[in-house]
């Protein structure tokens, strides 16, 4: 029998245009299950290498991306003066995928409908490889830091709380 080809996500696409080394993790997805917690154990990671990519709008309408620890909560007050701005609220899921190209639980910080100034959590220094999502549910981006800081053209800060 043929090996199933697998799709390629706008993610996968642009590592490997920029040459980026990575690796794929894929795993069976529980629609009531989205979190990356549960999306961490299911590829067997520990929490702390799998981070989460949220979405933000400031009052003028700007989006910034945050990617964040999945055991983590965003401190919209540490994002928003991170971006400096006033005040920013977290994008509706219903706009995620006209803004963004990707729906919620594969939304990834790589290769979205256009680039929005993206941050991650300096957690990400602490571990050897983060996993993100790849652009779509079930899958997971492996890579290290730097080439995730690098492919999402990303400045680390520190943005979150513990939940």
């Amino acid at each position: 029998m043929a090996k199933q080809k697998m799709q390629k996500t706008n993610a996968v696409r642009l590592l490997d245009q920029q040459k980026i080394p990575y690796h794929l993790q894929e795993y069976a997805v529980n629609d009531d299950h989205l979190d990356g917690v549960t999306a961490a154990n299911e590829v067997g990671q520990p929490v702390e290498k799998v981070f989460k990519t949220l979405v933000a709008k400031s009052t003028k309408g700007q989006l910034y991306v945050f990617v964040i620890p999945v055991a983590k909560e965003l401190d919209l007050k540490k994002a928003a003066k991170a971006v400096h701005e006033k005040k920013i609220e977290m994008l509706h899921v219903k706009d995620l995928l006209a803004n963004t190209g990707y729906i919620r639980g594969g939304c990834s910080p790589i290769g979205m409908k256009k680039h929005y100034p993206t941050y991650i959590d300096s957690d990400v220094q602490l571990v050897d490889e983060v996993l993100v999502s790849a652009g779509k549910r079930g899958m997971q981006l492996c890579l290290t830091p730097d080439n995730l800081v690098a492919a999402a053209k990303a400045e680390i800060v520190n943005i979150t709380v513990d939940i």
